[in-house]
């Protein structure tokens, strides 16, 4: 874990570092954004954090998924990590938006959601949940959610026309001459057929 931040105040007996200011944290492929970070860390040495955006803004998560051209864009009022489960938590008026190839695929909508990293696996509730902020007075607290089909692998596309293994898309027949030359064939006289019995 790597934090950047305008201050720093450090309490080595309670083991808690408390960042203030413009605060980056960073974590592999995942980056947090918000105006103060709390940081403690257990016996055993997991952390755990807490992120609180500044008045009137929000802070905000950002994932760049190993493997695929998907970024996962959340923000909320605040998040909390828990460093020994690997599980995210984005609390209050929580959006959370889904990108393919730069453009906006899905957009999730909830009071409260939960992304465990280790399992892949985003869970949003609207209510309020333990240890949840309280939504305010008269906040929707529905889970919307706007989810676009993913692209299947396209199929293999079919011969061109007019290439090797597929006749020209002339709308005509092909004759003989024509197939002769498109399969670049030649004239063997011993392939020529017998004439009729009594023929010239």
């Amino acid at each position: 874990m790597h934090i950047e931040a305008d201050a720093l105040r450090y309490d080595d007996q309670r083991q808690i570092s408390v960042f203030s200011g413009n605060v980056v944290l960073t974590r592999g492929g995942i980056r947090i954004e918000g105006e103060r970070i709390e940081v403690r860390q257990d016996a055993l040495g997991y952390q755990y954090g807490n992120i609180t955006a500044a008045l009137g803004q929000r802070a905000r998560f950002t994932q760049l998924r190993e493997g695929m051209d998907e970024t996962v864009v959340a923000e909320s009022n605040t998040i909390e990590y828990d460093g020994r489960t690997d599980v995210f938590k984005l609390l209050g008026d929580a959006v959370l938006r889904r990108l393919r190839s730069g453009a906006e695929a899905d957009i999730m909508t909830g009071q409260v959601v939960v992304y465990d990293n280790l399992k892949d696996i985003f869970t949003i509730d609207g209510a309020r949940a333990t240890g949840g902020v309280a939504p305010r007075p008269g906040t929707d607290t529905r889970v919307r959610a706007t989810l676009s089909p993913r692209t299947t692998t396209p199929a293999t596309p079919a011969t061109p026309a007019g290439t090797a293994g597929a006749p020209a898309a002339t709308g005509k027949t092909p004759t003989t001459s024509s197939v002769k030359q498109d399969l670049n064939l030649r004239d063997d006289a011993r392939l020529a057929p017998t004439p009729a019995r009594g023929a010239r």
